[in-house]
């Protein structure tokens, strides 16, 4: 009982974050069922059983607020789908160990690049609006989908930064279209792995409790999310994405880092992002104060 009782709660802890970021409830989740003993296909099986409920509720609740860019879903969602199904059916004879550092290094510098994008100079406006081509979504959409479903987790952190990188939509809209698509890659993948593995090594109870917790956070999370300014929310995922992905490469057999030095890095890290988030929220507050004194000034006609 004391297991189901946590992992309902990390389910909701899971939703609230990723419902408000756009990534981290597979990550979170997985990382638990891990910690327990569960092998890799089934805690991502198990995992990704849960996201058809917590990603419908998730979508639902971000349509209702108006976080969603329907044409973004329909182009990045179908390949998702695709990726996730190919990655699931293959998990249990793939080996990502060689090409876990090498995806967590490029995840890594997108995260450094929204981070200090949002965090020096704000919501990108030069190219906001444009919209975002179905050759740039589609492959996005495909390699994002295989992550997630062979790592457990990765359709946000691989989508979200991506197209927050790319500056044409902004940060409420990116989170609620990639949480929308999510859906369709969390059925993708559940069927993959019906497939691959049937029904064995999954907890039925375990995939209900995630479950529940998720959709009660669902949506707490999309109303936070639309109303978190641009700026804030832009510096706490480019902070969120480079936690989750220094852990990988400062660990690799490419720089080997552990104990203390390690610790050390997190800790420095932390309180950068915490600086930033505070900076960009004093940022955001004085912008706002000086776009309610310009309309001050301005005649009333």
């Amino acid at each position: 009982m004391r297991t189901l009782i946590v992992l309902g709660l990390v389910g909701f802890a899971a939703q609230l974050v990723d419902g408000s970021l756009g990534m981290a409830y597979g990550v979170t989740s997985t990382t638990l069922l891990l910690a327990v003993g569960t092998n890799p296909a089934a805690a991502s099986a198990t995992v990704h059983l849960a996201e058809i409920g917590t990603t419908l509720a998730s979508g639902l609740a971000h349509w209702r607020l108006g976080n969603i860019d329907w044409k973004v879903v329909a182009r990045i969602a179908v390949p998702g789908g695709i990726g996730a199904f190919a990655g699931a059916t293959f998990l249990s004879s793939l080996s990502t160990e060689i090409a876990e550092p090498v995806m967590a290094l490029i995840l890594l510098a997108l995260g450094l690049y929204v981070f200090v994008r949002f965090t020096a100079w704000g919501l990108p406006s030069e190219r906001l609006g444009k919209p975002l081509r179905k050759r740039f979504l589609a492959p996005l959409g495909l390699v994002a989908g295989f992550v997630d479903a062979t790592g457990g987790g990765g359709w946000g952190p691989v989508g979200t930064p991506a197209i927050l990188a790319s500056g044409r939509l902004e940060p409420r809209k990116v989170i609620g279209s990639i949480d929308a698509s999510e859906f369709v890659v969390a059925l993708a993948a559940s069927a993959g792995f019906l497939v691959g593995l049937g029904q064995e090594n999954i907890d039925a109870a375990w995939v209900a409790v995630l479950l529940a917790g998720g959709v009660i956070a669902a949506p707490i999370a999309a109303w936070l999310v639309r109303h978190l300014p641009p700026r804030v929310l832009g510096s706490a995922v480019g902070g969120l994405i480079i936690l989750t992905n220094v852990r990988t490469v400062l660990r690799s057999d490419w720089i080997g880092i552990t104990g203390t030095p390690l610790n050390f890095a997190y800790g420095v890290i932390v309180v950068a992002w915490i600086s930033a988030v505070a900076w960009s929220l004093r940022a955001h507050r004085a912008e706002r104060d000086a776009q309610l004194a310009l309309r001050a000034d301005e005649p009333t006609g």
